[in-house]
């Protein structure tokens, strides 16, 4: 597809603004994106401003210790929200605390939900019940529902009777 702005490059950024319930998309090239004025980044247009300027949207409200660092390479939780990427692959285990609700932010879970091989399907399908049933029966509880409890946990010993039949 074509940049709509230049129509000459290829476009690399698609974007969807809606204001007051107009929709309007656009398509756009690294340069063209980088000069469109609906983007409040420095050149050259950098998909880690974009990602940087999302956790900060995200993580605004939220209070975090920013002084926590990464033994292996020096980076700081607070350098990882103005650059918007890792420094090493250690990060994600000390940033993990701060991670999970930021990738729920972001996606709206923070568990993969792809595509599933079809030999896997039914299984994996009832793991995902199962873990649903595992949370709904930690709320019950919380909540005092007890009678409610009973009923999922019963419902997560017939899944797992389900799961041992399709084996490992």
């Amino acid at each position: 597809m074509l940049c709509d702005s230049c129509g000459k490059n290829e476009a690399s950024l698609h974007f969807t603004k809606i204001i007051n319930g107009k929709k309007e998309e656009k398509h756009l090239c690294d340069e063209c994106a980088a000069e469109n004025h609906d983007f409040d980044f420095d050149n050259p247009f950098s998909m880690n401003k974009l990602f940087a300027g999302l956790i900060e949207n995200i993580q605004d409200s939220q209070v975090f210790d920013n002084d926590i660092r990464c033994e292996c390479c020096g980076l700081t939780y607070e350098d990882f929200r103005k650059e918007g990427k890792f420094g090493c692959s250690q990060c994600y285990v000390v940033f993990k605390n701060k991670l999970d609700p930021l990738i729920k932010g972001l996606h709206g879970h923070n568990t993969h939900r792809g595509k599933i091989p079809s030999s896997a399907h039914g299984r994996i399908f009832l793991k995902r019940e199962e873990d649903d049933l595992r949370i709904q029966l930690e709320n019950a509880v919380k909540e005092e529902e007890f009678e409610k409890a009973a009923i999922i946990r019963d419902r997560l010993k017939d899944l797992k009777i389900k799961l041992d039949g399709y084996g490992e």
